[in-house]
């Protein structure tokens, strides 16, 4: 996957140099060059941009008060002939700084921390998201793992609960169905009745006041979760 870069820079032979750097570089897209902070923000009201190269000295508004304004930032890598800006460049969490004249070499080094970056905050989501697919539970001495998609429902069962999968195995294991639910992703699991959390997903039929999760497995909706289970059901209704 490629960075999307803007440029800004109010010399139209800096902005040349730019971009002839970023076509130059496999990982990096050039998503527009602009002359003016007012040009910029008309790109990234429609665009995804990873990655900007900011000159510090424009007219109108300074490359600085520009990222300042942003309420949300791509990576910043500025651009200015002036070394006194450095500090303030990285008050803005600029990720580094360039003085013109700018050659490939360091062009290359600043990006490639951008590069760095993205890299970082891409494996960051997706261990967080592996992570909210996987649970751990113990169950009779042994620390089980549990594949939260394999989930039909849980029953609460005094202290313990009962996890019921799909393979008809059965986990019991010391926890609250509140602790477990917390657990969970919102988006596929609802807790129906006081004794039970079903995966939206593995719904096979509602009638009346029981939803079946298998052929003969009735669960109950208990009147304290109707309506947010009726919601969910009419929000997914199809007429």
């Amino acid at each position: 996957m490629k960075i999307k870069c803007l440029a800004i820079d109010d010399e139209p032979l800096a902005l040349k140099q730019i971009s002839a750097y970023i076509e130059k570089t496999p990982f990096l897209e050039n998503a527009g060059l602009c002359q003016s902070a007012f040009e910029a923000m008309e790109i990234l009201k429609n665009n995804e941009i990873q990655l900007m190269f900011v000159d510090i000295n424009m007219p109108d508004i300074s490359g600085l008060d520009f990222v300042k304004s942003l309420s949300v930032r791509p990576q910043i890598i500025f651009t200015t002939a002036y070394s006194e800006y450095a500090y303030e460049g990285f008050q803005v969490d600029a990720i580094d700084y360039i003085l013109k004249p700018i050659n490939y070499a360091t062009f290359l080094k600043a990006v490639n921390k951008a590069k760095n970056w993205y890299e970082l905050m891409q494996k960051n989501a997706e261990s967080k998201a592996h992570k909210e697919e996987t649970l751990f539970v113990k169950s009779d001495y042994k620390i089980v793992r549990i594949h939260v998609d394999d989930i039909r429902y849980i029953e609460s069962a005094n202290e313990y609960i009962k996890i019921f999968l799909d393979d008809n195995d059965v986990i019991t294991t010391l926890l609250r169905l509140k602790n477990i639910l917390e657990q969970l992703p919102a988006d596929r699991f609802m807790r129906i009745h006081r004794s039970f959390i079903i995966n939206l997903t593995k719904i096979k039929a509602v009638d009346r006041s029981r939803v079946m999760m298998e052929p003969k497995t009735y669960i109950p909706v208990g009147d304290q979760y109707k309506d947010d289970f009726q919601a969910y059901v009419d929000k997914n209704f199809i007429v």
